[in-house]
């Protein structure tokens, strides 16, 4: 067993301090960057994980086939679903079954991605929203209805409904 030399100790505390420091004074002298939120749109960076969007396809269906793989792969068991069955009158989505009930929980969710990337469909994406700042937690459950894409036109068989 070697003994550490006590110069060396001290040599390597002041090499660390100094490294610290340095990032410090670095940034210190940098002219500061302010956003006028609300007056100006917040400027996002392109990766961005913020509220989640459920897109439509090109015929203005929902993607979301009520597969539950985004509830799976949660780790934090924030998403609920609830699935039901399409039918030829009553179409949702183009597969067989949709996600009558699709819910999030912003309270428990922690913008992992995980949902993203299990869903087959595309259904679910990471959108540009982050104002999650309520007065009532119970608020902070979002509703298929919140999170559906709102841009896309419809087909006038599912905006008669």
């Amino acid at each position: 067993m070697v003994m550490a030399s006590p110069i060396r100790e001290v040599f390597e505390t002041f090499r660390t301090m100094f490294n610290g420091f340095s990032v410090t004074f670095r940034t210190m002298f940098r002219k500061t960057v302010t956003e006028s939120y609300p007056e100006q749109p917040v400027n996002f960076q392109p990766r961005y994980r913020g509220i989640h969007v459920l897109h439509r396809d090109e015929n203005g269906l929902e993607k979301c086939v009520g597969c539950f793989l985004c509830a799976a792969a949660c780790p934090a068991n924030c998403i609920y679903i609830e699935a039901a069955e399409n039918t030829d009158a009553n179409r949702i989505s183009a597969g067989e079954r949709y996600a009558s009930v699709y819910n999030i929980d912003y309270s428990r969710c922690i913008f992992c991605g995980y949902c993203v990337e299990a869903c087959p469909t595309d259904a679910i994406t990471h959108g540009h929203g982050f104002e999650l700042a309520p007065y009532d937690i119970n608020s902070l459950v979002y509703r298929k209805e919140q999170m559906l894409e709102k841009d896309i036109a419809l087909p006038k068989a599912a905006a008669a409904r």
